[in-house]
């Protein structure tokens, strides 16, 4: 069936993310703060590195507005593989 994919989409959205996340906008606008500061301080163009570590950030944004363990655990793990790198 076309569409399957973005039916489910839609009810994660709308459902069990929008309940465990808040508005996306909310997070987003943090997660943008966060990114656009770390890519203003290297003064450089990206590298693998900084695409894990921003991840970090990513999660720590998410962490911010619910505080869930998988949060935790992929911030953690992002760091190993940026240190790895």
């Amino acid at each position: 069936m076309r569409g399957k994919v973005l039916k489910e989409a839609i009810e994660v959205i709308n459902g069990e993310r929008q309940d465990q996340y808040g508005k996306p906008e909310d997070s987003f606008a943090l997660i943008a703060e966060f990114w656009t500061s770390y890519v203003k301080r290297i003064n450089r163009d990206l590298d693998a590195k900084d695409i894990a570590l921003m991840m970090v950030l990513f999660k720590l944004a998410r962490e911010i507005y619910q505080g869930k363990r998988d949060n935790l655990v992929d911030g953690a793990g992002y760091i190993g593989i940026a240190g790895d790198m």
